[in-house]
């Protein structure tokens, strides 16, 4: 960490801290940064605003753009998978989106690593987004979501489930301690009043825009680095958390990940620049332009999607196929991967009816065969897939 850079910011302070570093068996004693609370109060350019304002308005059309399909709610499932993959790429933990879909018909057992890491976040969105509806964000909504992100990973521990207990180093796991990029502040007393302040700040209501609370938001949660694993991927969470929260997202189809695991080294900078210098435009005006361009992206995709499920029910009802048949079809768009058996329970038919119905679907080019089996087979609408993998 450039301790002289440092040491002349505006948005916080160092503090001395020592201890012996186990990988190389030496004590070090080093500086940590402890961020102020985030202000009430921002002096922004009107550049910022402006793209605040495109960013605000890029979520309203996709808002509303998710609610033109019949059941917008088959969004979701694939929208927080993709999620999934780029903000646990952007962590160093790689999985295709068709490995996350196909896991859900395996056990837990049978899948690598790289996709039961994924799958946690999934499982962690998904409970997130349930518990906003009715709960603010606390520290202990975020402690518990914390814990289901890294059960069974190499980050699980004593820690799991609560604030960490003890100094982490951002940057690379081979350098010492005085080579760190940046180190957030020390565990204890100073963490958790920089935790609850965070807490206060964006759960208080304001006149700040919502973007720019989510833009702030992050790189308060990501400078004080509360947990001891799984911090960037909890800290983009809690933006689309927020926006559900505002009630300016129905939905979590905005996908922020795929736009930053792009831009990962200008995004590090960001907020690391954000540290040092205390100027908050530059980061604020990236982070509106990943909101702008992932919503955009978004309302295209799901333009995409109501076009191809409105062609596949016109090939069906020329093909004279009724019944079960256009219930999958129609749902495909949420559940772009199926099994017979799974198919079956859905729609609480019998599987010798599914089965029946599937070679249809596979002959009118629907969908196609994805594992090469003869039992426990997989079926796959590839260019739905190919839509949301885009």
């Amino acid at each position: 960490m450039d301790i002289g850079a440092f040491s002349k910011t505006p948005v916080g302070r160092l503090v001395r801290i020592t201890g012996t570093d186990g990988r190389f068996g030496e004590d070090f004693d080093h500086f940590a940064f402890i961020p102020d609370p985030l202000p009430d109060l921002l002096d922004l350019n009107q550049e910022t605003y402006k793209l605040v304002a495109e960013a605000s308005a890029a979520i309203a059309r996709l808002d509303q753009a998710a609610f033109r399909l019949p059941n917008p709610y088959l969004l979701v499932r694939p929208a927080i998978r993709r999620e999934a993959v780029s903000t646990s790429a952007l962590e160093g933990t790689y999985a295709a989106l068709d490995e996350v879909l196909e896991a859900d018909f395996a056990g837990t057992s049978t899948v690598g690593a790289a996709v039961a890491e994924v799958r946690n976040y999934v499982r962690t969105a998904e409970t997130a987004f349930e518990w906003i509806q009715t709960y603010p964000i606390t520290v202990a909504m975020l402690e518990s979501l914390q814990k289901i992100l890294i059960a069974g990973t190499p980050g699980d521990g004593p820690d799991a489930g609560h604030l960490r207990t003890k100094q982490v180093f951002i940057g690379s796991s081979g350098r010492r301690v005085s080579d760190a990029r940046f180190v957030p502040p020390p565990p204890g007393d100073q963490l958790r009043s920089g935790v609850d302040a965070w807490i206060d700040w964006i759960n208080r209501d304001n006149s700040i825009p919502l973007v720019v609370k989510m833009a702030l938001g992050h790189y308060q949660f990501e400078s004080l680095h509360p947990f001891n694993d799984g911090n960037g991927r909890l800290g983009r969470l809690v933006c689309v958390l927020q926006l559900a929260r505002a009630g300016e997202m129905r939905l979590p189809v905005l996908n922020l990940s795929p736009w930053l695991e792009r831009e990962r080294e200008a995004y590090q900078n960001h907020l690391l620049q954000c540290s040092i210098t205390g100027r908050f435009d530059d980061w604020i005006q990236f982070f509106c332009e990943a909101v702008r361009v992932q919503a955009t992206t978004a309302v295209q995709k799901i333009d995409r999607l109501h076009d191809w499920r409105d062609q596949a029910l016109a090939t069906l009802r020329e093909a004279k196929v009724r019944g079960v048949a256009e219930k999958i079809t129609e749902d495909l768009i949420g559940y772009p991967m199926l099994s017979v058996t799974d198919a079956a329970k859905r729609y609480e038919v019998t599987y010798v009816a599914v089965n029946q119905v599937i070679p249809k679907l596979v002959k009118l080019g629907l969908i196609v065969e994805w594992t090469g089996k003869k039992y426990g087979r997989l079926f796959v609408a590839r260019e739905v897939m190919e839509i949301y993998q885009a």
